[in-house]
């Protein structure tokens, strides 16, 4: 099926997920934006996990440990995202966390993401070669309403009067889209497991990798209604086949849909983008997966431990062009760095640190870049974008605050327009062509863990490192040992 099932889960719940890999390549699933505390065995990416070889299979077991929210899960090998395989993630508070909103009549999964006709394979060995477009923007796996190409369309059949949750992700490999539903209002909720001050909104920009959710409330005449998704910073007289447009259909509406698709902000305006991205922020009195409020932990009077200034920007190595973290273009060991790690000593692998994370290396090249987070400590990161394209950065095994956006060059003094007060928690960020985005995150979490891009081709192309959080203490309480049916490969 596509998407995939929906993993419909609670605060805390243990997952089982067992994966049979019939196609003809290696094989991971990475589950976006569960944090695998003390696990990273389970993180499912290229550093942590031996691939699952053609025709066999391999069970995933991880927890939702004091997470609430809305996820996904993709393949995480050799651009394979780009031929599907993703599906919802649904984490629901315990009956006994009030969550801070009436409960809604239904809830919907919507997973929006860019799509390319060509096999992904074909896809893949044109990464190197020239940039492509996408030919399409889906709504759960299904073309635009009104397209002839599309055999199907997305719909959502509602009340009227109803308040509807939609959860809603972008699981495509290269665009940014502004969502909005003819007639409607959305009121913002939660962001990847945060709940969020509640907002009213128009429409709403997503980032690639960004989940959220939104409530809908049904308050118009019963006929049907264009739900719209278009691409940022692309023109969409010129590719109007990459607006993605569903159905808002009420219940006992017999009336077709008329008149033009809603309009949306102007693609090209970063500063409306900027602005909203602003107004996101904390709901510092909700409890989430703790009964305690979610501002009980907060950044307002942090002392940092660290600061990686990462910038990501795309170099030629060897007569090829790669994305690149400081300069330096991630290379894929054999041997998984969490297995070298535990049993190794990362010894012929990768050497910690070996990169820098505060300046630019002199020459690009291409490396295995380990880094050290330092345990229980505040990390500052500065995710600085010398692209003309969008860029979308995600952590692995937790969520950051994100304090601050900015056009330009982060200094020092970048500081003094940070939000220590209410910011959001999330795993995955934005950061707008030529301008930096800055997040605290608190490293509590011991493991090998990915920082990447979420575009897929900056990250199949090398723009990613991993962050090592490591705590001495042998204790299982700390950090659990390998799985009994852990996987072995490389050295």
């Amino acid at each position: 099926m596509f998407p995939g099932p929906v993993i419909n889960a609670t605060t805390n719940d243990f997952i089982h997920v067992n994966v049979f890999n019939n196609i003809d390549e290696p094989l991971l699933f990475t589950w976006n934006g569960i944090q695998q505390r003390l696990n990273s065995w389970q993180d499912g990416v290229s550093g942590t996990n031996c691939p699952i070889q053609t025709g066999a299979n391999w069970t995933y077991v991880f927890q939702t440990k004091d997470q609430i929210g809305s996820f996904f899960y993709f393949p995480s090998l050799n651009f394979q995202k780009a031929g599907g395989g993703f599906g919802p993630i649904r984490v629901n508070n315990r009956i006994v966390i009030a969550v801070p909103f009436p409960k809604p009549d239904a809830e919907f999964d919507l997973l929006i993401g860019d799509w390319t006709s060509n096999s992904y394979k074909k896809t893949r060995a044109m990464q190197t070669v020239s940039s492509t477009i996408p030919d399409a923007i889906l709504l759960n796996g299904k073309g635009p309403f009104g397209s002839s190409a599309s055999d199907a369309f997305e719909s959502f059949n509602v009340d009227q009067g109803g308040t509807y949750r939609f959860r809603i992700s972008n699981v495509g490999s290269a665009l940014s889209f502004n969502f909005r539903i003819q007639g409607h209002q959305m009121v913002l909720v939660e962001t990847e497991g945060s709940y969020s001050q509640q907002i009213t909104l128009d429409s709403l920009d997503v980032h690639v990798g960004q989940s959220y959710s939104v409530l809908v409330t049904m308050t118009q005449k019963s006929r049907n209604y264009y739900m719209v998704a278009s691409p940022k910073l692309l023109d969409t007289a010129k590719y109007s086949s990459l607006v993605g447009v569903g159905v808002l259909q009420y219940s006992n509406s017999a009336a077709p849909l008329t008149g033009p698709l809603p309009n949306g902000p102007d693609a090209f305006d970063i500063q409306f983008s900027l602005a909203q991205a602003r107004s996101i922020r904390w709901n510092m009195t909700a409890g989430a997966a703790r009964p305690n409020p979610q501002g009980t932990f907060n950044v307002t009077n942090v002392t940092l431990s660290q600061t990686f200034i990462l910038r990501g920007s795309l170099a030629e190595i060897n007569g090829s062009p790669r994305y690149t973290v400081n300069n330096v273009s991630y290379s894929t060991p054999d041997t998984p760095l969490k297995l070298a790690d535990r049993f190794l000593n990362g010894t012929g692998v990768y050497t910690l640190d070996q990169f820098p994370v505060q300046s630019v290396k002199a020459n690009a090249a291409s490396g295995v870049s380990v880094v050290t987070g330092i345990h229980k400590g505040w990390i500052e990161m500065v995710f600085q974008n010398d692209l003309d394209a969008m860029d979308s950065w995600h952590l692995d095994g937790f969520s950051f605050f994100v304090v601050g956006f900015g056009g330009g060059d982060w200094t020092p003094d970048s500081r003094s327009s940070y939000n220590l007060l209410d910011p959001v928690t999330r795993s995955t960020t934005q950061v707008y062509p030529g301008g930096w985005t800055a997040v605290y995150a608190y490293l509590d979490n011991p493991g090998m863990w990915n920082l990447r891009s979420q575009t897929l081709k900056h990250w199949y192309l090398g723009e990613q490192l991993y962050i090592r959080v490591h705590n001495s203490d042998p204790d299982p309480a700390r950090e659990r040992p390998p799985p009994r049916n852990l996987l072995t490969c490389g050295e």
